[in-house]
């Protein structure tokens, strides 16, 4: 599958979300949104509009709201609790008592997840919650790279039984897919083909991926990347071919090198088809204040960056 063309900015992953949570709110009369006095950083704020009499407001209690939507989901109903990423971690415990030992119909929703948080700063960029949710059991973990997969992804976790942990993001977006995209949630996909090296990325990286894979073509260098927008379970099929066919991958993710993504491919290979990897993610730090493209660059996850991992890949694999 060739790459798809990238269209100008359109909506913000989290916008993306709340537009679709509101349009699908007729269609899911169990459905209801948990808010933590956020709805506008969330983009919830369209649901409270549409359906105020199933948008509730807990204040800023992210551990009760957890908590309550292990209950409300007891009694048939379809709880989204929606607030910032790095608040979630804050009620992890519950997320995995109430909702995942419990067994529970229930959906996280984080939006400012990883640097694309931006001006707010390390203290609110949550660098570790895909490591968090992926390591609890039963938990299903989701990233969507742009908003028409967010919006089939928004469909996907409501028609789902079982917990699900999904990202969103702050920042305006490129458009990747058109209106035939298709999402699966546990399989990934091959959005550009390549032959020496396959870069699997998620979120706000996939972008990323493909600008990268561009500049690898100018050097000769035919690069495949895969859009994992599941991490958990993650498509160990693919993975597996893609390692028999290019031989080298790189992961790419907005999210600390330990436990996210990357973590996820090394397991699944080293269980199936071990070959070089590398992993392009903010290396065990903190972050730090500024626009997203210019963090992305100062903590090496953007676009050269991936495409330096991509050739040391294909130098392990020489060797």
């Amino acid at each position: 599958m060739s790459s798809p063309a990238l269209i100008a900015n359109s909506d913000s992953l989290r916008e993306a979300f709340g537009k679709t949570l509101s349009a699908l709110g007729d269609e899911f009369p169990k459905l209801v949104v948990l808010d933590a006095d956020i709805a506008g950083g969330t983009g919830v704020h369209h649901f409270r509009k549409s359906h105020p009499d199933r948008m509730i407001q807990f204040g800023i209690a992210e551990q009760n709201m957890m908590a309550a939507a292990g209950g409300m989901a007891a009694v048939g109903l379809i709880p989204v609790v929606t607030t910032f990423a790095v608040f979630c971690l804050r009620a992890i415990e519950q997320a995995r008592l109430s909702l995942c030992y419990a067994r529970r119909n229930a959906k996280i929703v984080a939006s400012h997840p990883g640097l694309d948080v931006g001006p707010d700063g390390g203290s609110a960029q949550a660098l570790e919650d895909l490591a968090a949710f992926r390591a609890i059991p039963g938990m299903t973990v989701i990233s969507p790279a742009d908003p028409t997969e967010m919006a089939l992804a928004t469909r996907a976790i409501l028609e789902f039984d079982g917990p699900v942990y999904m990202r969103t993001g702050r920042s305006p977006c490129a458009r990747l897919f058109g209106d035939d995209h298709r999402f699966e949630i546990g399989k990934g996909q091959i959005i550009r083909d390549g032959d020496d090296v396959t870069i699997v990325a998620c979120g706000t990286e996939v972008a990323r991926a493909l600008a990268a894979a561009d500049m690898l073509a100018e050097d000769g260098i035919s690069a495949r990347v895969v859009n994992m927008a599941t991490i958990k379970p993650i498509d160990t099929a693919l993975l597996s071919r893609c390692a028999v066919e290019t031989g080298a991958l790189v992961t790419a993710e907005d999210h600390n090198i330990h436990g996210g993504l990357g973590g996820a491919v090394a397991e699944a290979l080293a269980a199936t088809t071990p070959c070089p990897v590398e992993f392009v993610g903010v290396k065990d730090t903190f972050g730090a204040s500024g626009e997203p493209e210019e963090l992305a660059h100062h903590f090496g996850i953007s676009a050269p960056f991936i495409a330096d991992a991509a050739r040391r890949a294909i130098a392990r694999k020489k060797k």
